[in-house]
């Protein structure tokens, strides 16, 4: 009997990417090709300037590659369109939070719901965004405070549960823990293999920190506009 081969959920495929400055032009990405699965936790290392946010924003449809193509489940994003898998199927988490400090945790997953027209299977947004919060750690009385009176590591389980809110299928993240201590580093790090493992989420993240990516499935490096990677035990 033959194998059935599960479409991958992201691919790359001859990915390159070329800034225009004033006087010359500099490529950061050169001919990437890559595939990312479902229920997988990645990480991709790599040194500054080496195109890992680049790399970060073309995967996750918020830039346009200068060659090559990205496919989500097969399909070229350009057919199934930037703005609908932003809103359907990736979900990114900034490393400075981007949250709408003026509202509580809780608002700002509802009110992402809101943009993005989310509807949960069943319940209110309210209730789905609770328990989205609880998710990540938070419980009803966090949830309701204003964001600027939780802690950096509590805002960014606040940015977890907002990108999830739309029930994405790959969830990408940019240095998620850079401004972060070592304890809640950790409790961010369980949080994306539960998403990958438990929930079958393809988790994405570009990082300096070797900690995060040694709680990672697979970690990729990026030098020189290429990817090399291993798959750990």
């Amino acid at each position: 009997m033959t194998a059935v081969t599960e479409t991958p959920v992201l691919q790359l495929s001859a990915l390159s990417h070329t800034y225009q400055g004033q006087r010359r032009r500099t490529t950061v990405l050169r001919q990437i090709d890559l595939s990312f699965e479902r229920g997988t936790f990645y990480t991709i290392l790599g040194p500054s300037g080496s195109g890992k946010t680049t790399l970060l924003s073309l995967a996750s449809g918020l830039d346009t590659p200068t060659q090559g193509t990205i496919r989500f489940d097969g399909q070229d994003l350009t057919q199934l369109g930037l703005g609908r898998y932003r809103n359907k199927h990736a979900a990114t988490v900034f490393q400075q939070y981007n949250l709408l400090t003026y509202m509580s945790a809780l608002r700002n997953v509802t009110t992402a719901m809101e943009i993005t027209g989310t509807k949960p299977p069943t319940g209110r947004r309210k209730t789905r965004a609770l328990e989205l919060l609880a998710q990540v750690g938070l419980d009803t009385d966090m949830a309701h405070r204003n964001v600027l009176k939780l802690s950096g590591g509590q805002q960014q389980r606040v940015a977890i549960a907002r990108a999830l809110a739309c029930d994405v299928d790959i969830l990408f993240a940019d240095e998620p823990t850079g401004n972060l201590d070592e304890d809640t580093a950790d409790g961010i790090i369980a949080i994306f293999r539960r998403l990958a493992h438990d929930q079958n989420k393809c988790v994405i993240v570009v990082t300096h920190s070797q900690t995060l990516a040694a709680g990672s499935d697979r970690t990729l490096t990026l030098r020189k506009g290429k990817v090399s990677g291993t798959n750990k035990p």
